[in-house]
């Protein structure tokens, strides 16, 4: 398997479920457009379907995204795949959009060399969180992969098995900064914050101490010229590049 490492730069762009200003969320097709262009990496979000597979999707539902209302750990992946995405603009469902496998997310990722950044989605078993990386270890990914959570036991779980893996905690406010920096440190992970719970200051701390700083979702030029002077080092985005 090819373990290629792929170029960082700072700050470094991430599609926000992959270029989803222009494409359908989540699809292969908003992954391609962001292969296309001159992100660094591509966000997404994995679920844990019924019958233990593992499907892309935010939402817990399928109803934003499809028009109809399945719960996506409730439902098989036949059964989820069968479902057409609704297309940006029109609302309709298009034929050639069908919610992704994550070894179509990360294939595509590895074709078009793009980091992986993938969210587990809600708190997943230790087992299911192991499964998730060790199919992207089967694809030679790892190396150019980030886990994302806001839930603290899947990172944990991930450590346990994994202890160098890159991760970032989610975060999408901060009320205690110096609990935040222990937590981090304690289990070796990075920050993945809304953009709004960040100052300079922080960000000069938790680089003091190691920490990278990833930022969502900045979608206007306002506030990626802010969080730039903070000095983050991710800039996650729905359309800028």
């Amino acid at each position: 398997m090819d373990t290629y490492k792929i170029t960082a730069c700072k700050p470094c762009m991430i599609a926000h479920r992959g270029l989803s200003g222009l494409e359908r969320e989540n699809t292969c097709a908003a992954f391609v457009a962001a292969g296309n262009r001159s992100y660094y990496g591509i966000e997404t979000d994995v679920h844990r379907t019924a019958d233990g597979q593992y499907v892309i999707i935010h939402d817990d539902t399928t109803t934003r995204v499809t028009g109809q209302e399945l719960v996506v750990e409730e439902t098989d992946m036949a059964t989820l795949r069968q479902l057409r995405l609704l297309d940006v603009g029109t609302e309709l469902p298009r034929g050639d959009l069908c919610l992704p496998t994550l070894d179509e997310y990360i294939s595509i990722c590895k074709k078009y060399e793009k980091a992986a950044v993938l969210e587990l989605k809600n708190r997943m078993p230790d087992e299911a969180v192991w499964e998730i990386a060790e199919i992207v270890a089967d694809h030679g990914y790892m190396e150019n992969t980030v886990f994302i959570s806001f839930s603290l036991d899947n990172l944990i779980a991930l450590r346990a098995k994994y202890p160098r893996q890159k991760a970032q905690y989610l975060v999408s406010k901060i009320n205690d900064p110096k609990a935040l920096l222990e937590t981090l440190k304690a289990h070796r992970l990075d920050l993945d914050a809304k953009h709004t719970a960040l100052t300079r200051e922080l960000v000069e701390q938790l680089h003091a101490e190691g920490v990278e700083v990833n930022v969502w979702t900045v979608d206007t030029p306002e506030d990626a010229a802010r969080v730039m002077a903070m000095g983050v080092d991710y800039i996650t985005s729905n359309i800028l590049e």
